[in-house]
């Protein structure tokens, strides 16, 4: 399961994510090649923080279409604690070029259903692959709410997740010009996340450590308390249904179905998001 805590302080809302099992869960699923899991794991942690703010039977779902060698991937999460997701090409690699090149450049959508007829799409530009920096340009855009993003995924040499997950802060309405500037220099002064996690500290030691020490413009110490909210538990879900499959099947039409099982005996499908089989047999869409 991931680990997620958030909170608050004045000049701002933060949101950190220990997503390590999940990423695991996913590498494990769709046997992904390392840049290939890097990239898809930061867009799962990125779904995972994006995903605290859902309610009821709230769905988010983000995709990337980009024009790198992975094209396209997925995540939905949803506010029961679960989140899926796959990838149009896994087995997607460059040996001599870094994450950002596997992922390309192209489109972010940021798709919210939240029960109304229509669900909300936003859209934002993928500009250089870093989805971190790509998310809190979403946000700027199209949200208009300035946040500092950091996402990271680092592999064991056996090909293990050996750390992965982010923090989120992002600023309120008002929020202090000295915080902001404060925080901006913070942030480029400590380690990558991945290297935090590595070094053994948890979510609220890596809260603290973005907090503390801050100083202004004239290196005078700058004081921001700050609160944890909340800690909640997600894991990797998927709700597919054989019932559902059947269903879309049967939107193919009986001469198409037909045509099919003149070739085979039995018509099996794949659940992208977690690899789970189904059979259906000729007899099952013909005696209805």
């Amino acid at each position: 399961m991931a680990r997620i805590i958030r909170g608050t302080s004045k000049n701002a809302r933060f949101i950190a994510v220990d997503s390590k099992d999940i990423v695991q869960k996913a590498l494990d699923l769709h046997k992904a090649t390392p840049k290939a899991i890097e990239a898809f794991g930061k867009l799962m942690t990125a779904g995972l923080m994006m995903g605290t703010d859902l309610k009821g039977d709230d769905l988010l779902t983000l995709r990337t279409d980009t024009d790198g060698p992975l094209n396209h991937m997925v995540v939905t999460t949803d506010a029961k604690s679960g989140i899926k997701g796959y990838m149009s090409n896994p087995a997607a690699d460059l040996q001599s070029n870094g994450v950002s090149a596997i992922t390309g450049k192209g489109i972010l959508r940021v798709i919210k259903d939240m029960g109304l007829k229509e669900p909300y799409v936003g859209m934002s530009d993928i500009k250089n692959g870093d989805l971190a920096h790509d998310l809190a340009y979403y946000y700027y855009t199209s949200e208009q709410t300035p946040s500092v993003v950091a996402l990271g995924v680092s592999l064991n040499q056996d090909m293990t997740v050996k750390a992965a997950g982010g923090y989120m802060i992002q600023l309120l309405p008002g929020a202090q010009d000295s915080f902001i500037d404060a925080l901006e220099e913070k942030v480029k002064a400590v380690r990558n996340v991945t290297e935090l996690f590595e070094g053994g500290m948890d979510l609220e030691r890596i809260i603290k450590l973005l907090y503390e020490d801050m100083t202004d413009e004239n290196h005078e110490k700058l004081v921001e308390e700050f609160e944890i909210l909340e800690e909640t538990h997600v894991d990797y879900q998927c709700n597919c249904e054989r019932e559902k499959f059947f269903k879309g099947l049967i939107t193919l039409g009986k001469e198409q179905l037909k045509e099919i099982f003149t070739e085979k005996e039995e018509l099996e499908v794949e659940c992208h998001f977690c690899k789970k089989k189904y059979s259906f047999k000729e007899n099952e869409f013909f005696k209805i």
